[in-house]
């Protein structure tokens, strides 16, 4: 025998002490504070859920005191005090604490002012229509895992099988060791609608959610002013939102006396305390902290909340209530933070994963019930076909039955006799002599075969993921439909915190930037479509030796990525870029962006929408091209992004936007074009820090001088047609019927324009497909020797273009007055120039949202 010196284990106080601590910290973060992201409970809140289930306290059933729930909780599942289970069943009962409560509540369940609820003896539960719907259904199902209670000798789930994301429906609070969480309710509509669209697109972001799930839906509705602590919760997981309540000026008519002005409080913000509140602002008043209150009194009643301030006669209404909202809970702030236990783990959450967490938790449920669905439908068929068997051999399974001295001597005999398993042989051996007539049997061989059906949908829903997501959007929308409610916080812009965009116009607009380094934005409509041949007029004014480089056109919401020579790409919002008017200078774009002097920008490009399906094609000096995702542009520093690397010497000269079904027509200096296709084949994506590759052979003293993108539609239609009628040559088109019949086969030209002012109309399908590479073909006759290519763009019969020269001169036109000739042809004069001055960019006019929609009408 041992003794006790024996015994005593010398342990290092500093460990035993951090170890069990640890424990300890352990134990309450994941047994007590924090809820899990799966189903967004607590482990106390699930075992009341779970024994209320067990007792049957149904929506349909009557109600039972809460004393025998608690007593069920603590006897079976929660060996804590019976204080904290009955806190946490009031709390699920009150409909200024849960935006959708789970327990229905018969008597004193406490109120708004902090009253206390009623002992568990004089109160009565039982549970929500959509706690059954949402929260518990197919727990007998096998969907979630059990394990054993506090003695072992109760079964209790880990996770109830949720339908909905209960965490964010209802939020949570909790203090742990070290941490804490604090998630807000919203609203189950929208968040059925957020997941919905999770569901169709697993890439969305989180702004994109927002325009499903807006904000928090608080219980007590109120106002959310301003949308940045929405922004920091759902994108970090921490946020301070600001709760105002609901606030009306109104005059109070008394009898005898003259009419007073007053403040009426209908609303107050979630968890604030009306009791209190009241008796703070009298406190205000009497310090004389608040001036220009008469009196206040509490008008609620059972049609609603009613605070009345009645002010003195000489007050300011407007001045009163801004006291009030600085000094007084009426105005104060939600400090979100979206912490949950994931895996066990606590995890800060952003709203995007909050929702993905649930969607693969209610995977991992549809795929379990339908397995234990499959289970039991194999089992029941399996003893149908046993009883198929029998009614089949009826009198031998009689002879059988008769001849056999007891039960197991026929069930081995049936087994023997008819390949039968020992299920099967008991189905038979327990059969009802009543289910031997046709009728009875008949229905077991309709069984039968419904059961087979059953089982191979089941299998299909098992071997099929997006059946699954089926299943789970249209369990989604059943309870939208029976159980959403409409939005009861709403959401106000507060000073300061409106978005840029919102106080700007999406106008068409021109950016323009010089040689030397200024930029301007002006109004497309300054400039009215003219007529072909003319002078145009003057569209920036610019110092000596300068002349226009770049030039675009855009809408003013859209992001222009700016891409140097050096293969770095910068960022600014369109409206950033100062206006200025016809005769203006500008702004030297150094303000605006933090390129060094020594660097030149190379190439403009406006951007919308950020799509993963386009990609940017860039073309260097030298001829290297490669494509990369537009995505991948979509966070650009404040300083830049290397978006191409270059040999030494090369330069970035050319970004476009395409898709993988477009294809690329390049033009050089000397005429020549290259028309091929942007596919993987081609051209495969490429990522930011990568050269490319080679895109046409050069003649000697020839240089690439222009891209372009032709759409997929245009693609595809060279594509389909014959190699022979592609490669014939091209002969000047002898009237206007035979350009317009052309131009209505292929639907869009290829505008070409010199730096002499001339310019045409090609047919695209006259740009044959080629390999890239190669050495293109002749796109225009010069007319004079001196004449270049100075842009060549693919353009419809109705669009519009702008032309700027060297000296600022812009001219507007609509493409369908240049007239449509052949590849041969030297073109016709677009615009008169001043012998020092020469055509070097142009671009196209966006069309307004009214075109667009027209458009996608016509498609």
């Amino acid at each position: 025998m041992t003794t006790s010196q024996e015994r005593i284990i010398p342990t290092d106080l500093r460990n035993e002490m951090s170890q069990s601590y640890l424990e300890y910290a352990m134990s309450v973060i994941v047994g007590r504070a924090l809820p899990d992201a799966r189903d967004g409970l607590k482990p106390v809140h699930r075992r009341i859920l779970y024994a209320m289930h067990e007792l049957g306290l149904a929506p349909d059933r009557p109600f039972r005191k809460c004393a025998r729930v608690v007593g069920e909780v603590l006897g079976k599942y929660h060996p804590h005090g019976d204080t904290a289970v009955y806190d946490a069943l009031v709390r699920m009962a009150q409909d200024f604490s849960m935006r959708s409560p789970l327990i229905n509540g018969h008597g004193n369940f406490g109120s708004i002012d902090n009253d206390p609820p009623a002992a568990m003896r004089y109160t009565e539960c039982r549970l929500q229509a959509l706690t059954t719907e949402s929260m518990l259904r197919d727990i007998d199902s096998e969907t979630v895992d059990f394990a054993d209670n506090f003695d072992g000798s109760q079964q209790e789930p880990l996770v109830l099988p949720a339908r909905i994301p209960q965490l964010l429906l209802n939020g949570s609070s909790g203090i742990a060791v070290g941490m804490a969480t604090n998630i807000p309710p919203h609203n189950l509509g929208e968040l059925i609608d957020g997941t919905i669209a999770l569901i169709h697109n697993p890439e969305i972001t989180n702004k994109e959610l927002r325009q499903y799930i807006p904000g928090p839906d608080f219980p007590t509705g109120a106002q959310i002013l301003g949308v940045s602590g929405i922004k920091d919760a759902y994108n970090t997981g921490r946020g301070s939102i600001t709760m105002r309540g609901v606030a009306n000026i109104e005059t109070i008519q008394h009898r005898g006396r003259p009419d007073k002005e007053a403040i009426i409080i209908t609303e107050l913000p979630y968890q604030t305390n009306k009791a209190a509140l009241i008796e703070k602002i009298a406190e205000l008043v009497n310090d004389k902290r608040i001036d220009g209150i008469s009196d206040i009194r509490d008008e609620s009643d059972r049609d609603g909340m009613r605070i009345v301030i009645e002010l003195k006669r000489d007050a300011y209404p407007r001045v009163v209530l801004n006291n009030l909202y600085k000094q007084t809970p009426v105005q104060s702030n939600f400090g979100a933070n979206m912490l949950a236990l994931v895996n066990g783990e606590p995890k800060l959450l952003q709203i995007k994963e909050f929702l993905e967490i649930f969607l693969d938790f209610r995977i991992d449920v549809i795929t379990r019930r339908t397995r234990y669905e499959l289970r039991k439908a194999e089992e029941r068929d399996h003893l149908l076909q046993g009883l198929l068997i029998a009614l089949a051999s009826l009198d031998e399974i009689i002879r059988i039955i008769r001849s056999s001295a007891d039960s197991a001597t026929a069930r081995q005999e049936l087994i023997d006799s008819f390949g039968l398993s020992e299920a099967q042989s008991d189905a038979i051996l327990q059969m009802q002599l009543r289910r031997l007539t046709a009728l009875e049997a008949e229905k077991i061989q309709q069984e039968h075969e419904y059961l087979q059906a059953q089982i191979a949908d089941l299998k299909d829903i098992l071997a099929r993921r997006e059946r699954i997501l089926e299943i789970i959007e249209t369990e989604l929308n059943d309870i939208k439909n029976k159980f959403a409610t409409p939005r009861r916080t709403q959401i106000e812009h507060s000073e300061g915190e409106i978005d840029e965009t919102d106080l700007i116009a999406n106008e068409k607009a021109i950016i323009l930037l010089t040689k030397q380094g200024y930029i301007k934005r002006m109004p497309v409509n300054t400039f009215e479509a003219q007529n072909r041949a003319t002078r145009g007029k003057a569209g920036t004014k610019m110092k000596d030796n300068d002349m226009v480089e770049h030039f675009l056109t855009c809408c003013d919401h859209d992001k222009v990525l700016f891409f140097s020579e050096r293969g770095v790409v910068y960022c600014l919002n369109a409206y950033q870029i100062p206006m200025s008017s016809r005769t203006a200078q500008g702004s030297a774009i150094v303000q605006l962006l933090p390129i060094p002097h020594d660097e030149k920008i190379t190439s403009i490009v406006p951007v919308s929408e950020f799509s993963d399906d386009e990609y940017l094609v860039m073309l260097t000096q030298d001829g290297y091209i490669k494509k990369t995702a537009l995505s991948v542009f979509n966070n650009i520093r404040a300083n830049g992004l290397i978006a191409i690397s270059l040999e030494e010497g090369d330069q970035l000269r050319w970004v476009r936007r395409a898709t993988a079904e477009d294809s690329i027509i390049i033009g050089s200096s000397n005429g020549i074009a290259i028309h091929f296709k942007t596919d993987d084949s081609q051209l495969r994506p490429l990522g930011r820090n990568t050269r490319g590759v080679k895109s046409m052979k050069l003649a000697k003293n020839d240089r690439i001088i222009s891209m372009d993108i032709i759409p997929s539609q245009l693609t595809a239609l060279m594509s389909d047609q014959e190699e022979e009628e592609a490669d014939q040559d091209d002969v000047d088109l002898e009237n206007q019927e035979e350009e317009t019949e052309i131009a209505d086969q292929v639907g869009q030209m290829v505008l070409i324009l010199t730096t002499g002012g001339l310019g045409k109309r090609v047919p695209v399908n006259k740009f044959r497909l080629q390999k890239r590479a190669g050495k293109g073909i002749k796109a225009i006759k010069f007319r004079n020797p001196d004449d270049r290519l100075a842009a060549l763009r693919v353009v419809n019969e109705d669009d519009e273009f702008i032309i700027v020269t060297s000296r600022g001169i812009i001219i507007r036109q609509v493409a369908k007055a240049i007239s449509c000739q052949s590849r041969a042809a030297g073109g016709v004069r677009v615009q008169r120039l001043d012998p020092d001055d020469a055509i070097v960019a142009v671009a196209l006019v966006p069309p307004s949202g009214e075109d667009q929609e027209s458009a996608e009408e016509q498609e």
